[in-house]
């Protein structure tokens, strides 16, 4: 099967998304980060559809799916946190997480991502922070509290931090477990 599906197409518009989104919101330039955004979510929506659809649905399109999430909110935190709306700390762990993920998956050698309950609300949560502040920032929503986004990103700092625990502990585990 070709490497350029729909869906892997879909995927790649994200990926070429994040470095403009990022800028956006380093920047303040709100309604360009909300459109990016926007196409962002829209595309992350439709290219499990599209490979599904079409019969398109491999184990390497869907990590590049996960990749290019990965890639798009860490490139759109790190603008939000240049900007002093997000931690440094986030934008650190969101790759490294994302790194072991893959490792304990064992996708180097074929397999497909072995996804958990945490990580999958994390990967939710990697969206809707930005998109919190994206959204306040652009549409002058100032009753959305900035409690609120401090939160959310302390929130995922330590659910981040549980989930890559508890993979490190399962792989312990397994480890144990066959020698």
């Amino acid at each position: 099967m070709p490497f350029m599906t729909w869906a892997n197409g879909l995927t790649a518009l994200r990926l070429l998304a994040a470095p403009l989104c990022a800028w956006g919101t380093a920047t303040g330039q709100w309604r360009l980060a909300l459109a990016l955004f926007t196409l962002a979510v829209l595309t992350d929506l439709l290219d499990g559809m599209a490979a599904r659809r079409f019969g398109q649905a491999t184990p390497g399109g869907g990590f590049f799916d996960h990749a290019t999430d990965c890639t798009f909110v860490t490139a759109t935190l790190a603008g939000l946190a240049a900007a002093g709306w997000a931690p440094w700390l986030l934008v650190v762990l969101i790759p490294v997480a994302f790194v072991q993920y893959t490792l304990d998956s064992g996708v180097l050698a074929g397999h497909a991502l072995r996804t958990n309950v945490l990580g999958k609300t994390n990967g939710i949560g990697y969206f809707v922070l930005p998109g919190t502040v994206i959204g306040r920032q652009a549409f002058g929503l100032e009753w959305v509290p900035l409690l609120l986004v401090d939160i959310l990103a302390w929130a995922l700092v330590a659910t981040t931090l549980t989930s890559m625990g508890e993979r490190l502990l399962f792989l312990i585990r397994i480890r144990r477990a066959s020698g």
